[in-house]
């Protein structure tokens, strides 16, 4: 069994330098955190929360990143431009998640909480192409 890869996949291979600026756009944050807060490397978090607070908005971003990544290019398969938008949804959500989390008071990272409508769309998209895969549906 074969399958082609879709014409309109090359929206789906351009989320993923997108998600590279934006991953790296939360990493240089927390470099320049360091440096206004005085925490030094090695550590990883600090007494510090309003430091800390940077680093759990880049390291809960890395946490969910292998998900994202794999539902994107999967789903993307037989729905490149629902998958698509759902990954730029996902990232720009990771950008509002990030500066409601540097405000200092956690709650308001879940200004992002709206990226999971994208996540959820690519989880969807992807489910659909293993069923569709093995001919449920």
């Amino acid at each position: 069994m074969g399958f082609e890869v879709p014409a309109d996949y090359g929206y789906v291979v351009l989320v993923l330098p997108a998600t590279w600026v934006v991953v790296n756009f939360l990493a240089v944050n927390v470099m320049k955190a360091r440096k206004k807060y005085g925490v030094e490397y090695p550590n990883l978090y600090s007494n510090n929360h309003n430091f800390n607070c940077y680093q759990r908005a880049h390291q809960n971003t890395l946490e969910n990143l292998p998900f994202f990544l794999i539902f994107l290019m999967m789903g993307g398969l037989q729905f490149p431009r629902i998958s698509a938008v759902c990954g730029i949804l996902y990232l720009a959500s990771r950008i509002v998640y990030a500066y409601g989390y540097y405000t200092g008071d956690p709650a308001k990272r879940n200004r992002g909480a709206f990226g999971y409508i994208g996540l959820l769309g690519l989880l969807i998209s992807t489910v659909a192409f293993g069923l569709n895969l093995l001919g449920w549906i």
